[in-house]
């Protein structure tokens, strides 16, 4: 099954597969590192992250919502109301990620800077494009962590699954497992 398909198969589960296959699946030239080394410090350093994401697909852009946790060497995801434990770790959902770049190519940008709430970030977008999928990504990475604050994802798969948008925004104080 191809990523995108995944993707779009497990929408409840899609935060962190929107975040590595539309963004961090796009290998990097020299001037995407900024951007490449805040994705994968996400799935090594504990993090609560906030996504609404819409769809064509999904009622029309009725807008879903969905949370993920990273901490503990484990990936939890929010469906429903309910928690549940994803069977890939953080180790694997990098390495996914380290062998996407060597299949793709991005073109990133450095746009500016902005604060996120109280935090000063650099602004960087990503535009990539593969066999399955084009996105336009939006970073804002904190300028003294090199953490994520926030993502914004357009995403287009064509045909009838079309685009989708998706926003994040992402927490690292006081991250714990949710109770399952």
């Amino acid at each position: 099954m191809s990523r995108t398909t995944w993707f779009l198969s497990t929408a409840g589960v899609a935060l962190i597969a929107t975040c590595l296959s539309s963004a961090a699946a796009f290998a990097a030239d020299d001037g995407c590192e900024p951007e490449f080394e805040a994705l994968s410090k996400m799935t090594t350093t504990p993090t609560h992250s906030f996504t609404t994401r819409t769809s064509a697909l999904r009622g029309g852009g009725k807008p879903l919502t969905s949370e993920a946790i990273h901490v503990g060497g484990s990936i939890y995801f929010k469906l429903n109301d309910k928690w549940i434990r994803s069977a890939l770790t953080p180790q694997e959902e990098l390495r996914q990620e380290q062998e996407n770049r060597k299949n793709n190519k991005a073109i990133c940008r450095y746009l500016r800077e902005e604060s996120v709430n109280g935090e000063a970030a650099a602004v960087y977008s990503l535009h990539g494009e593969n066999e399955d999928a084009k996105s336009d990504t939006q970073l804002w990475i904190s300028k003294s962590k090199g953490l994520l604050l926030r993502q914004e994802i357009d995403l287009d798969v064509g045909g009838q699954l079309g685009k989708s948008h998706s926003s994040t925004r992402y927490e690292y104080n006081n991250v714990q497992a949710p109770q399952l």
